[in-house]
């Protein structure tokens, strides 16, 4: 025989250390082996100003056992044991046969064995030295995990500890599960692990201002890829959390992580899903951000470019031309986002340019306006189509022209008439003040002139350089469109003040001592300073 008592279940006391704990607390059960005699024990601890045993001494009934509470207690300042999760201090159990001994309890007397009995040479005493301490608790597992200490401990540790809710899930002082600190350690081997005990997978990070985030979330602003996968794996949700303000998709989308983006949509991720605050997508976040390539997977799956945030009702093209980000401005226009939407404060993104000084964008946003191009066509149900679709009427092109000035200059009366009975602006001025008026005098459409002037367009309106579009007409000797101008009220006087002297063998056209060309991108007669003969004006026409 090698021992009297027997430690059940194992010689591993087990102390669970838990945050704001002054004392840690933990058990062993001492189980007498004897059929028929009781058994005298005392148990001691090599360092005893570290560690208290209650009962400390005692006498077990035969067969019967004893449960022995132990409590550490740490240095002061510090929760955390000298070591750990294994503790290198000793701890010895003398025990000695007690025949005789009346039992009255059914387990043992406490405290009441005399100290000689586990000394005396005239009895058999064992002693035994190979009981064991080891630290558990969340506490416990919080700096192993967060020391990416050996696997073996922590899975140990895990076993041994309460394997219920509160133990996988446990947090440290500053809020933070096991998975979030495996998280932000990059760690998927330590990911993996915890998740064989059934974490909450949805349990949040607390953070400043009420906010917090998922793993989920955590890992994909940190761009995780394989945690990520664990996660989803085990059902994580793809969407924000109610405490959360950016969702896995837009910290992903923000941060420009594509592989973990392509994973979140792969599981269902809502691509259009708002963050809590200021209404954002997670497209608003990657353009601002720049993320292309992010841009491009949203696109690609279903994300809507007319969204518009709550802050600023700013469109993702808003932001892109805010930024200046010219290839960012052409594909959302590729894929179909709305130029002429607008903001809260009713700009669109050209204005929103404008106001940043990123000129380079001006064609990209104006050049090719779709309601331009058809108005320019006559083609009046693509013009209604695009009207429709959210165009603004008074939208202008590149060259500062809305889509009157384009019909009027072309001819297309029909689309004129379409264009003036929705309301469009008459008497909308260019870049050089040309209205539609002066198009159609300029292009000798005498229809549109006429129909323009029945609807009461400022007849006397003058360009940057102080033209009218009667001059205009004079000038290139359009006798009908003169005709229906001056009926319409216009002035004549200044013309023949104007062109008093002129060569007879050029025309007279030197209104402010000007000529006409021809403007590439427009298609249409300019005044310019100098002067040229009449056939050359034609031969432009």
């Amino acid at each position: 025989m090698d021992r009297l008592i027997k430690l059940d279940p194992s010689n591993t006391v087990l102390i669970r250390v838990e945050p704001g704990q002054q004392k840690c607390h933990g058990t062993i059960t001492l189980r007498n082996v004897m059929y028929t005699m009781p058994v005298a024990f005392r148990l001691q601890p090599l360092i005893k100003t570290r560690y208290t045993v209650k009962p400390q001494s005692g006498i077990i009934s035969p067969l019967a056992t004893l449960i022995v509470e132990i409590t550490y207690h740490p240095l002061p300042g510090s929760n955390l044991p000298h070591s750990f999760p294994h503790s290198d201090d000793s701890f010895f159990l003398h025990s000695v046969l007690a025949p005789g001994v009346a039992i009255k309890e059914p387990s043992s007397m406490f405290d009441s064995v005399p100290n000689d009995w586990f000394t005396t040479r005239k009895k058999q005493v064992f002693i035994d030295s190979a009981i064991k301490i080891m630290f558990v608790g969340s506490q416990i597992l919080s700096h192993l995990v967060e020391d990416g200490n050996s696997m073996d401990d922590i899975r140990e540790v895990l076993e041994k500890s309460d394997t219920s809710w509160k133990s996988v899930n446990s947090t440290d002082q500053q809020g933070r599960t096991l998975l979030h600190l495996a998280v932000s350690k990059a760690r998927p081997d330590l990911v993996q692990l915890l998740l064989e005990f059934e974490p909450d997978v949805e349990a949040g990070l607390s953070r400043s201002g009420g906010s917090s985030s998922t793993p989920l979330e955590a890992a994909s602003s940190s761009g995780q890829a394989l945690i990520v996968e664990l996660l989803l794996a085990h059902r994580a949700s793809t969407e924000r959390s109610e405490t959360s303000t950016f969702g896995p998709i837009h910290h992903a989308a923000r941060e420009g992580h594509v592989e973990v983006l392509r994973l979140l949509l792969l599981k269902g991720a809502k691509v259009n899903a708002l963050v809590k605050d200021g209404g954002n997508t997670a497209l608003h976040l990657a353009v601002e951000e720049r993320r292309r390539e992010c841009v491009r997977l949203l696109l690609a799956n279903g994300a809507r470019t007319d969204i518009r945030n709550a802050r600023e009702g700013d469109t993702a093209l808003h932001i892109a031309s805010a930024t200046g980000d010219e290839s960012m401005v052409k594909l959302l226009l590729q894929k179909g986002a709305n130029k002429d939407a607008r903001n809260n404060q009713g700009k669109i993104a050209y204005d929103v340019a404008a106001e940043n000084g990123h000129t380079k964008l001006f064609d990209v946003l104006r050049l090719g306006d779709r309601l331009c191009v058809a108005a320019r066509n006559g083609e009046v149900r693509s013009i209604h189509k695009v009207l429709e679709t959210g165009a603004a009427i008074n939208g202008r092109d590149q060259n500062g022209w809305t889509a009157l000035h384009r019909a009027s200059f072309k001819g297309r009366v029909d689309a004129v008439r379409f264009l003036v009975e929705k309301g469009i602006d008459v008497d909308a001025k260019d870049e050089e003040g040309y209205t539609a008026l002066h198009c159609a005098a300029e292009s000798g459409h005498a229809d549109v002139t006429e129909f323009l002037v029945k609807k009461g367009v400022d007849v006397e309106a003058r360009t940057s350089k102080g033209v009218s579009a009667l001059q205009i007409a004079e000038s290139l000797h359009y006798v009908g469109i003169t005709r229906i101008l001056v009926n319409g009220g216009a002035c004549r006087e200044s013309l023949n003040q104007m062109t008093q002297g002129a060569s007879p063998a050029k025309i007279p056209f030197v209104i402010s001592g000007a000529v006409i060309k021809k403007k590439k991108q427009m298609g249409r007669i300019r005044v310019l300073r100098g002067s040229f003969d009449r056939s050359t004006a034609l031969a432009v026409l």
